[in-house]
């Protein structure tokens, strides 16, 4: 199916060019005084020019040519030109049984199918997650699924960071704290334990202990870098731990995104390209790319029309370790061997700006994507607490995410026990889901680039523009259809008719705006604007619900009518929030 605005655009032009002027006049806009009227056209002011024609004239012109137009009702022309229109209901109607009887709505299947790699996460192995992580997290698997829901093929992968300092950190701290393990006798030959000589909680006070002691004592810090050293050129024992390293904290990652609904195709990190380092680097050199400035290895990036400095991308520092840019630029060209993508985009803190600059445009220069490869920096903006600083908990330490989640959960089940008999086990696991739904919605109602305000208490909230709000009128859609089901009649045969009441009318005109949100919320990778159309729509929705009585109604036909348009109102805001990264429960 066509956009909506497009289609009543069609029938604007025709109009237009009957009247004797040019069809691309006939753009059709919503109302910016929707008192007055649902939509209209400004074309008519634009032409003035091209006719030397008062505008009202062609307004005037233009309406007489849609006397028997089958999308208006009225069309009026209105000083100095505007052309305020209104639709016919029985149109409206037709537009909106065509999307609930169509795959996705009538949302057309992509043009180009593209291959898209979205790296979002970004991690470090051996430390939680903290709330940091949430927007890299939230907005990366609503960008994957808004992308995968209008045809694309998205991989999700999380670039873990577990191949620099860090490891060499843990390492050195657990060979001071337990000598006599296995893995640091280099004259051992067997099979190393199967089993971690830490669990997930150790290993998160191993590191930040380590970390302390190599920024006061330089000689701490140097075996840290030695073992660093070590590992990356395969010494067998320390391969071993940090494998065990790993897995134990791989695994309490699986977790924790499990719990934010976030899921990865490829648990990559910086490890899996350290072989292609080498080669990478050599051809840079060999190619002319990449030079010798204070003895590290940089490849300009700089550019005639740049208005501010845009320094050199490092590849190699001037004691030949490898820096973040490296491992970058070398999954850029796995990725390009392996998946050979034609869009790699990054979700990553907005401050990390320039940083991706250096890092794209190295990555052109050097010929490591293909010229027609996109590569998107979706900068976020940071979380902030009520004082306007970035998120902390009551004694200023950084909060840890599950921690976060675990508190809304509580503050959730709290709001639904409360004067409500609901069994313990589907309280907790309504007051998950609904949780969930106030820290995503809380999150990407906002447009990723900006600050914003985290307050508990307003997205917990029931009411307002939260995402507990948004549940909410799917369960009342849910307990509505439940009922019409349960006088014995079949949901599924019910059919929309032309609406009959202004309420009804408005909630047709907000679901034709289905098909251009989620096209626009895709080319704009912008998952605020999904959460803005539900908003809307639920808005919508409980306007009518309030103003009708919708299974009392005697006329049975109407009330089908009217069950019809739930439904499909339902299955939209599903699938909104599915895109969203969160689901609705069967009752509140």
């Amino acid at each position: 199916m066509n956009r909506f605005l497009d289609v009543i655009s069609e029938e604007m032009s025709a109009a237009f060019e009957a009247a004797g002027y040019d069809a691309k006049l006939g753009k059709v806009t919503l109302s910016n005084r929707p008192d007055l009227c649902e939509y209209q056209c400004n074309g008519a002011m634009a032409g003035a020019k091209l006719y030397h024609k008062a505008p009202i004239a062609i307004a005037n012109d233009v309406a007489a040519a849609c006397k028997d137009s089958k999308v208006f009702s009225s069309v009026e022309a209105v000083n100095p030109g505007f052309l305020n229109l209104t639709l016919k209901e029985a149109f409206l109607a037709d537009y909106v049984g065509q999307m609930a009887e169509s795959d996705k709505f009538g949302l057309p299947a992509a043009k180009v199918p593209q291959k898209i790699v979205i790296d979002y996460g970004g991690p470090n192995v051996a430390k939680p997650l903290h709330v940091g992580h949430l927007r890299s997290a939230v907005i990366g698997e609503s960008i994957k699924r808004i992308g995968r829901y209008n045809g694309h093929e998205v991989i999700g992968d999380i670039h873990l960071g577990d191949w620099g300092l860090q490891m060499g950190l843990i390492i050195t701290e657990l060979k001071e704290r337990e000598p006599d393990l296995p893995y640091f006798d280099e004259s051992f030959t067997g099979d190393y334990p199967k089993e971690p000589p830490f669990t997930i909680s150790q290993l998160e006070e191993i590191y930040p202990a380590a970390s302390e002691k190599s920024k006061k004592d330089a000689a701490y810090k140097e075996r840290a870098m030695e073992a660093t050293f070590k590992l990356q050129n395969g010494v067998r024992g320390y391969r071993a731990l940090w494998q065990h390293i790993l897995h134990v904290s791989v695994s309490d990652l699986r977790k924790n995104y499990e719990k934010l609904h976030v899921d990865f195709d490829l648990w990559n990190g910086e490890s899996d390209v350290h072989e292609v380092i080498p080669g990478m680097v050599e051809y840079m050199k060999k190619e002319g790319y990449a030079h010798e400035s204070e003895g590290a290895l940089v490849v300009d990036v700089k550019e005639e029309t740049d208005t501010k400095e845009i320094p050199p991308c490092m590849i190699l520092k001037s004691d030949g370790a490898s820096l973040y840019n490296t491992t970058d630029l070398a999954t850029i060209k796995d990725r390009m061997e392996h998946i050979i993508p034609d869009h790699i985009i990054y979700v990553v803190d907005k401050r990390q700006e320039l940083y991706f600059t250096q890092v794209f445009r190295c990555a052109r220069k050097t010929k490591l994507v293909k010229s027609d490869t996109l590569l998107t920096f979706v900068g976020f903006g940071t979380m902030n607490g009520k004082d306007g600083k970035p998120f902390k908990t009551r004694d200023g330490g950084v909060m840890r995410l599950e921690s976060l989640l675990q508190d809304i959960d509580d503050q959730m089940y709290e709001k639904i026990t409360t004067n409500h008999e609901v069994p313990e086990e589907e309280a907790r696991q309504t007051a998950q889901m609904v949780a969930l739904a106030a820290i995503k919605y809380g999150d990407l109602s906002n447009q990723a680039a900006k600050d914003y305000i985290f307050d508990v208490e307003r997205f917990t909230s029931f009411e307002g523009d939260t995402g507990p709000y948004i549940l909410y009128t799917i369960v009342r859609i849910k307990s509505i259809l439940n009922k019409y089901a349960a006088m014995g009649k079949d949901v599924k045969q019910a059919k929309i008719l032309k609406p009959g009441s202004s309420a009804e009318k408005e909630l047709m005109l907000n679901i034709t705006g289905f098909i251009s949100m989620m096209e626009n919320a895709w080319e704009e990778l912008a998952p605020h604007k999904v959460c803005s159309y539900i908003y809307d729509l639920a808005n919508a929705f409980n306007r009518f619900y309030h103003e009708t009585k919708i299974l009392q109604e005697e006329d049975e036909a109407k009330q089908a009518g009217y069950v019809a348009l739930l439904e499909l109102t339902k299955e939209i805001l599903e699938t909104c929030i599915d895109v969203l990264g969160f689901a609705a429960p069967e009752r509140m």
